[in-house]
């Protein structure tokens, strides 16, 4: 089952359980799709990475304005813009742990055979590429500048 497949299948579940929050985040998931799609053509098909990435870019939306909000101190809706992330999240493949991602960028690293922080760009774009999903790209950029420092 498509995570496009999924989210509407949740939608309709939150709809029945008049769950106002969960429908919100899960209708901007859904609308996303769908104009993603149309950019497309009608009869496209969005990949696994293409979902995940629409749904990453949703998740970053929300917490930046829940941290602008904050910052107004607006609670109301600071609240709903991260009640509305943490959703979302629930979407997006499971975080690696740091130990984790610390052993796959030196795999990375090592097959590459980067040495200095000059080769952090080609690390960097491999690394993205892999780790797409899995974890967050500033985390992998402090990281890496860590290990090629």
């Amino acid at each position: 089952m498509s995570l496009t497949e999924k989210i509407a299948g949740d939608l309709m579940a939150a709809m029945k359980a008049q769950d106002k929050g969960r429908l919100e985040a899960l209708r901007a998931a859904k609308t996303a799709f769908i104009l993603a799609k149309a950019e497309r053509g009608s009869d496209a098909v969005l990949t696994a990475d293409e979902e995940i990435k629409i749904i990453q870019k949703l998740v970053k939306q929300r917490k930046e304005s829940a941290a602008i909000y904050r910052e107004q101190q607006r609670a109301d809706l600071y609240e709903k813009e991260e009640s509305e992330a943490a959703v979302l999240e629930g979407y997006l493949p499971a975080r690696m742990s740091e130990e984790e991602l610390v052993k796959v960028l030196k795999g990375i690293i090592e097959r590459i055979g980067a040495r200095a922080p000059s080769d952090m760009g080609r690390v960097m774009g491999v690394a993205t590429k892999e780790l797409a999903g899995k974890a967050d790209g500033k985390e992998i950029s402090a990281l890496v500048k860590q290990l090629l420092g």
